[in-house]
């Protein structure tokens, strides 16, 4: 197995074409081979083929990856103890988005071993920086942002712990050239 490709990204990608694409299912299936995803032997070079194929799949791109980041959400939340879960729920404010970004940084590092997230938070705001994400490595610079996987797996960990988010890309390495991706997270109780 490629060390720096975790089983959650491959598989929550491939769930997500095939929620959504499911005619193009097979055409994605060449790289996201279900036999080598449970072996855990997808590659950085079938993702990055997958990811710019999408990429070239108009609409598809933006639509598939944030599936794809609140099926990773999801499941990384799956994955706790009940006890956890519900301690996470039962906390206050303040600590419960402390706790979910613990769970961002492992999701994020889970997903691709070289991507690294930072959250700090100043009250009920917060910053969200990835730097080596997989998503934004391009070779010309993209329009739009490309970073909708980490946003959509960030909103889905914290519904999840009972509260919600505003998420705004404020900068995206696919389309400045930066060093790293960051976004501004507000977040209010339901």
């Amino acid at each position: 197995m490629n060390e720096a490709v975790g089983r959650i990204l491959p598989a929550s990608l491939h769930q997500g074409i095939a929620d959504l694409l499911p005619s193009r299912l097979d055409f994605y299936e060449e790289w996201l081979n279900p036999k080598a995803m449970r072996d855990g032997r997808i590659g950085l070079a079938p993702l990055a083929a997958v990811l710019s194929f999408l990429r070239r799949d108009g609409d598809a791109y933006a639509f598939v990856t944030a599936r794809a980041g609140e099926y990773a959400a999801e499941w990384t939340f799956a994955e706790l103890s009940s006890l956890r879960r519900a301690c996470i729920r039962a906390a206050p404010v303040w600590l419960r988005v402390r706790l979910v970004s613990q769970l961002v940084r492992r999701m994020a590092l889970r997903s691709y071993g070289d991507c690294r997230a930072t959250v700090r938070w100043k009250k009920q705001t917060g910053t969200l920086g990835l730097s080596g994400s997989l998503f934004c490595v391009v070779r010309e610079r993209s329009e739009q942002p490309l970073c909708e996987f980490y946003s959509s797996a960030v909103r889905r960990l914290i519904r999840l712990s009972g509260l919600e988010v505003d998420i705004v890309t404020d900068v995206c390495r696919a389309t400045t050239g930066a060093e790293r991706c960051g976004m501004t997270l507000t977040v209010r109780e339901k």
